[in-house]
């Protein structure tokens, strides 16, 4: 049978058919319909964890276990998982397993480009990477086989491209996978140093077993056509290649981890020119380099963004298609929603002239015109911390007026450690974290304090306020978003104490309330004094005469009535 799939759903199918039992990820666009896809297969346990590192430990845990275990994640969630997968390199599988990576040239959802293939080099581990959909499932399904056979983690890397394009997958029926025997083995997976050192060599073993193996490997493969110009490419770069001059030859390589260097000799002593077209680094371009060989690269392509057929083709040939008629469209950028519970906290953020260190998430769009309120924005988890160090370089009357902003999700993942650290060097600090009881940036995912899993069945409901005050924060309150003045007279009497002190403003994303039957409009009142607009709420817009609001888009969140000082709004039923 075939299916129309993007390539995160035939990873997700790809794993289903290679008898995956464990599947364990935190979200993170573009790699988070992986596992919502495969939480859809009953035969396989999955989960949203807290964090990367955890998820990864897990399926560490599923695979000494004898089970076969896929993690995934985006680009800098492998931040957060590696140590234990520089370890577990080490120690090597018992079930198979493999760590998809998603990266994100273009940086269309994330805070940088770096490249995942430098974790496969140094971490000494296998990666494949497909260049559409049916290799994404082919793939995923190699990468378990190659995990066993070498005794490897294996890691899988895709690009916003592959992961959110659709194609054509022919599916399988899944292979029946026994769990793998169990046997304690200390020398294996206990790596205190005596043990480390004779896995590492195992390492150096295995590595050269596949780079060598590599070479026959049928995803590595020469298409030889016009040989005046040879080009190698990997991914959805392969696509862009075989657009862009179909007549070339091209060495598609599936594995760029470890290459197949007597295929690129070959390859490269059959075609005049020599060309290797990467995005992001020059991962295959160095290695090739260092092997000897001549060849243009980065000289001609860039390292940042992502590729296009017409810009390859002028790269190489100096032919550019015909410019396309410029289509004036006007700027649309990211924006709060209508009704969003964040916006509340940032307006008064903003009003107060707080200095705001904030963390990644929908509230990072805090930082936009017009609500201007947040100062830093640095990775998951970094809010708590840079706040805890302004403090320190700045003294005790700065962080009077300075707070955190984090996310529950977040505060989750990567702040709890940061709120502990603060209270423990006797910082002074306010933290607020924004609750909407969801994983908003990356489509509403659970997480541990929403009360259900990854299948949406009900389960332990974290407290985060008895988890602050265990942390040791000197006051907990809570406050509603949408409640300005509550907000306001909190942020200012936690600011005024010494200590590390949190204020949990918690009210559900609005995506998620849909029981609202009312709207705003605005009457003859307004002066157009334009103050509704530092809102920056998509739903109100500015006139000759007057401001008014889209009842389509309006969610009734009132935040535009309590800031009119005329009584200009009013509410109205639909």
């Amino acid at each position: 049978m075939k299916k129309l799939l993007i390539g995160n759903a035939a990873v997700a199918r790809g794993a289903y058919e290679a008898g995956v039992r464990v599947a364990c990820a935190y979200p993170g666009t573009p790699s988070t319909e992986i596992t919502e896809e495969i939480s859809k297969y009953d035969e396989i346990y999955s989960e949203w964890s807290p964090n990367e590192k955890v998820a990864l430990e897990v399926a560490i845990g599923a695979s000494i276990g004898g089970a076969r275990a896929i993690c995934c994640m985006k680009h800098v969630g492998v931040n957060v998982a590696a140590d234990p997968l520089f370890t577990f390199s080490y120690t090597g599988v018992n079930g198979g397993l493999v760590l998809v990576c998603a990266d994100d040239p273009g940086m269309h959802s994330s805070q940088n480009e770096q490249d995942s293939r430098r974790y496969a080099l140094a971490a000494h581990v296998p990666m494949l990477e497909p260049s559409d959909s049916q290799e994404a499932k082919d793939f995923t399904r190699l990468a378990f086989e190659i995990s066993e056979n070498y005794d490897t983690p294996a890691m899988l890397r895709l690009t916003t491209r592959v992961a959110h394009s659709q194609s054509v997958v022919e599916l399988s029926d899944p292979e029946r996978v026994e769990l793998k025997p169990y046997a304690k083995d200390a020398a294996k997976y206990v790596m205190v140093p005596a043990n480390a050192r004779e896995r590492h060599k195992a390492v150096e073993r295995r590595m050269k077993a596949l780079a060598e193996d590599c070479n026959g490997l049928p995803i590595n493969r020469i298409e030889y056509g016009d040989r005046s110009v040879g080009i190698i490419c990997s991914g959805n770069v392969y696509q862009y290649v075989k657009e862009a001059l179909p007549q070339a030859s091209v060495l598609k390589l599936g594995m760029v981890h470890p290459l197949p260097q007597r295929l690129i000799r070959e390859f490269a002593k059959n075609v005049e020119q020599l060309y290797i077209a990467e995005e992001l680094e020059p991962v295959i371009e160095t290695q090739v380099k260092a092997m000897g060989i001549s060849c243009k690269g980065k000289e001609l392509f860039t390292v940042q963004g992502e590729y296009s057929a017409g810009m390859i083709r002028q790269a190489i040939t100096g032919e550019a298609k015909a410019a396309l008629q410029p289509v004036l469209v006007p700027p649309r950028p990211p924006v709060l929603c209508a009704g969003c519970p964040h916006r509340g906290v940032f307006y008064v953020l903003n009003k107060l002239r707080l200095t705001v260190s904030s963390d990644i998430g929908c509230y990072s769009l805090g930082a936009s015109k017009p609500l201007n309120a947040i100062d830093a924005v640095l990775c998951m988890g970094a809010s708590i911390g840079m706040a805890h160090g302004m403090e320190k370089a700045r003294g005790r009357e700065f962080a009077r007026k300075a707070v955190a902003v984090i996310g529950d999700s977040t505060f989750i993942h990567s702040g709890i450690t940061g709120l502990i650290d603060a209270v423990y060097n006797k910082g002074n600090l306010t933290l607020i974290i924004l609750d909407n009881s969801t994983t908003g940036m990356t489509g509403h995912q659970h997480h541990p304090a929403s009360g259900f899993t990854i299948k949406n069945e009900p389960t332990h409901l974290l407290n985060l306020e008895a988890l602050c005050l265990a942390c040791g924060a000197s006051s907990v309150r809570v406050v509603d978003s949408y409640d300005m003045e509550g907000l306001e007279n909190a942020i200012k009497e936690e600011t005024g104490r010494d200590g590390v002190s949190v204020i949990i403003a918690r009210r559900s994303c609005v995506l998620l309330d849909k029981g609202r039957k009312n709207y705003y409009t605005v009457n003859a009142k307004c002066t157009n004094c334009k103050l509704c607009l530092r809102l920056g709420c998509p739903a109100i817009t500015s006139g000759e005469k007057a401001s008014a609001i889209d009842k389509s888009l309006c969610t009734a969140c009132g935040l535009c009535k309590k800031v009119c000082r005329f009584g200009a709004v009013e509410e109205a039923q639909r």
